[in-house]
């Protein structure tokens, strides 16, 4: 997988907002907001999109849920509701070459999204 700006901001080249760290995933606010609360919520481990996950990667994409959902109740938007998105591929919208997990919320969602 090519460098991205995601792999940066793990190594703390970058600056980001983090508001949560462990050893398989980082999240932080998104410099482009989309919704009040925008947060990603990405993998340390470099994997390209959903396409390109292995079967070793099902424990780590339920920990990327579990941190999704943590942080919605922590930024107050549990209750109201939000939305999980991650797009896969150019056609979706994946202008990261790098997997992650958008939280939407803050305001109301309007549906279909695209």
């Amino acid at each position: 997988m090519s460098e991205t700006i995601f792999s940066r901001i793990i190594r703390g080249e970058l600056p980001a907002d983090i508001l949560h760290e462990d050893d398989r995933c980082i999240a932080f606010r998104d410099i482009n907001p989309q919704a009040p609360v925008h947060v990603l919520v990405i993998p340390r481990k470099p994997i390209l999109n959903i396409t390109a996950l292995g079967d070793e990667d099902e424990e780590l994409v339920g920990h990327l849920f579990t941190v999704a959902r943590d942080l919605a109740v922590k930024l107050g938007i549990s209750d109201s509701g939000f939305r999980l998105v991650i797009n896969n591929g150019v056609d979706a919208g994946q202008t990261v070459d790098h997997l992650h997990v958008h939280v939407l919320g803050g305001r109301s969602l309007t549906w279909p999204p695209g």
